[in-house]
């Protein structure tokens, strides 16, 4: 919920923006006031999020309230004149509503407030949030000889693939399992794994150099395959400074 505080000399003013602050889901009123004393104190208090301010008053004017509340909270100006807009904008306000003020313009105007103070994370940044924090609990279950184990994607180092079955390496063990290599890499995310030569799958993550076509894995050098070569150096070129 946005926290609002609506001031202005005008009652009238005042209850039609209460009305209007009581239709919106996302609002919650604090405080309706004449006084911008009052108001000042709330604001400086860290009590409000958005202010609807009213820019002629008889002791404080709005210019001069949004100077001395040095951007604690946002602001919204109404006032029946335009000649303050300019003025307004140069001090950071969200929006400047004319009076009388009509519903629609109410509505466009706090949810332009919404997106400054409440801003969204695109679907896209979450996906990647959420990809980030898979990996961190991630896992596959493969086939050994006498077991199912589950292998935690962000404890493996590299898969060499031998004929009809493929090693996995971790800081702590080689889990051996009669795997093909390209089973075993469609079943990985693209974003951390990738296959440089015919028999090596790599970790991302836990490359610990480069030089020509040879990487470095602790104490394992892996070659690069002239096939996986380009897609390889790609992704490399990507994750560069």
């Amino acid at each position: 919920m946005i926290r609002c505080l609506v001031v202005d000399d005008e009652p009238l003013a005042l209850h039609i923006l209460e009305d209007y602050i009581s239709k919106m889901p996302f609002l919650q009123l604090v405080k309706a006031t004449t006084n911008p004393i009052e108001a000042l104190t709330l604001v400086q208090a860290g009590n409000v999020d958005l202010v609807f301010l009213d820019v002629q008053m008889p002791e404080l004017t709005g210019i001069q309230f949004l100077k001395i509340s040095n951007g604690k909270a946002k602001v919204i100006l109404t006032t029946a004149y335009s000649q303050y807009a300019l003025e307004g904008y140069e001090l950071d306000v969200v929006d400047y509503l004319l009076k009388p003020i009509a519903l629609d313009r109410f509505f466009k105007s706090v949810q332009k407030a919404q997106s400054i103070i409440q801003p969204v994370i695109k679907p896209v940044q979450q996906a990647e949030v959420a990809q980030q924090d898979d990996f961190s609990t991630d896992f596959i279950f493969v086939k050994t000889e006498h077991k199912i184990q589950k292998v935690y994607l962000h404890d493996i180092l590299f898969i060499e693939g031998l004929k009809d079955y493929i090693s996995i390496f971790t800081p702590t063990e080689r889990i051996i399992t009669l795997q093909g290599m390209k089973k075993m890499e469609d079943a990985l995310p693209e974003k951390h794994f990738i296959r440089v030569h015919k028999s090596y799958i790599v970790a991302l993550n836990k490359i610990d150099s480069i030089e020509r076509s040879r990487i470095q894995i602790g104490d394992k050098i892996i070659p690069v395959g002239d096939t996986y070569r380009d897609d390889f150096f790609r992704m490399i070129e990507d994750k560069n400074i």
